[in-house]
């Protein structure tokens, strides 16, 4: 038997207004605007949700949009789309491909706007079928980390509602038409780790009277190759990637010191501290075995938080979610090493579901090479690709999945 949420969902969600929504998410992708400046996004969405009946307000911790709907007594449900672009130059070749050079929506936040919009208005139509409020969050700044944390410091919850409950969701390569529910830890911890190496500049033609950072680097760079490998338990996941190494001037100039940057990604935080300090030491020890004159300077930068689904919460959200689309189409993807601020807007320890959705047009995902999901996986345009380019049929699923999840938890009223 079908449950009243998933049935309401059906019915709110049948006649949704699919060209209008691919007209908006269209125009959101040619105007890709970078973290905590998502003035134009920001714009639109709260637009929609105006015209929606919403209580709106802009700026909240910067460039972030609150829509609040008050239907009587009832849970408060958050809902939540991330908002801002990335500082990649898109290949995707399609017809309303970014038009601001060397940005884009490589990571599909725009398709997540277009979704709380449709949402939004879906529940807004239907409110005689539900009770409770409804709080709508459009953040900035996911891709720093910056965003949620300041919209919550900025009085997200004393100026609006305070939630029961919190949901999210994220566009993911894979065949379109699945939803990925993970309970307990679906995304990991991320730290962002500088590293200087200090050495003695001098002239290309007499290395012998300085110390050469550029070296030195390097073998820290391979080195830190050792900390998963050799310093991670075989059954704990951890990845460390350099993303950066800078120095030098000019070609016959040893350089006075090299910049490192890393990124490490764990879901423990026992993980966590065991890898900063094996990066200290190493880092300590390269430089001391190359006779720098100082030591590093290891700074650890911003972090994310794991993101831990309250797995009673997610039961619910993938309970309707497989009625709404069918039981085949719902999976446990087990915890991914990608990040996410979302649990910053749990602040107090709030109960939250965040799923994912897949995304990935079928001919693209039936040329890809390989037999299986995790072979495909790795051969077809992921989150941060220059060719990432989710298909447009998921427009309408993507509303269903927020109306249904928020009807899960909101109370239920008789038509």
């Amino acid at each position: 038997m079908t449950s009243p949420a998933a049935r309401t969902a059906l019915d709110l969600t049948a006649d949704l207004p699919v060209p209008a929504l691919e007209d908006f998410y269209r125009d959101l992708h040619r105007h890709p605007e970078l973290s905590l400046a998502e003035h134009r996004t920001a714009g639109k969405l709260a637009e929609r949700l105006r015209r929606a009946g919403y209580e709106t307000t802009e700026g909240v911790g910067g460039t972030g949009v609150t829509g609040v709907l008050r239907n009587g007594d009832g849970p408060v449900v958050l809902l939540r789309a991330d908002m801002d672009a990335l500082p990649v130059q898109e290949e995707t070749g399609l017809p309303y491909a970014s038009q601001t050079p060397g940005l884009m929506h490589a990571c599909g936040h725009d398709l997540h706007v277009t979704w709380l919009a449709g949402a939004a208005e879906a529940l807004s139509a239907g409110r005689e079928t539900w009770s409770g409020t409804l709080l709508l969050v459009g953040q900035p700044a996911e891709e720093t980390g910056l965003g949620a944390a300041r919209m919550v410091a900025d009085g997200l919850y004393e100026r609006f509602p305070r939630p029961d409950v919190l949901l999210g969701q994220h566009a993911v390569p894979g065949p379109a038409g699945l939803y990925g529910h993970t309970p307990g830890l679906i995304l990991s911890a991320s730290t962002d780790i500088d590293i200087v190496v200090h050495g003695v500049g001098g002239h290309g033609s007499r290395p012998e009277t300085a110390v050469d950072p550029v070296v030195t680097a390097c073998f820290l760079v391979t080195r830190l190759q050792t900390v998963v490998s050799r310093e991670v338990a075989a059954g704990e996941s951890a990845v460390l990637t350099v993303g950066r190494v800078e120095a030098g001037t000019r070609p016959n100039i040893i350089p006075a010191e090299a910049r490192i940057s890393l990124n490490v990604r764990t879901q423990s935080e026992q993980v966590r501290e065991r890898m900063i300090a094996a990066i200290r030491r190493i880092a300590a020890g390269e430089c001391a075995a190359a006779g720098c004159p100082r030591e590093p300077e290891v700074t650890v930068g911003e972090s994310f938080p794991p993101t831990v689904n309250d797995a009673e919460t997610d039961r619910r959200v993938a309970a309707v979610h497989a009625e709404v689309f069918g039981a085949a189409t719902v999976l446990d993807p087990g915890p991914a090493m990608a990040s996410e601020d979302f649990p910053h807007l749990a602040a107090g320890g709030l109960p939250y579901a965040y799923w994912f959705v897949t995304a990935t047009p079928h001919e693209v995902w039936d040329a890809a090479p390989g037999e299986d999901l995790p072979q495909k996986l790795g051969t077809v345009p992921n989150n941060h690709s220059p060719h990432f380019a989710p298909d447009l049929s998921t427009l309408a699923p993507g509303v269903r999945t927020l109306v249904s999840g928020a009807l899960a938890m909101l109370g239920q009223s008789s038509p």
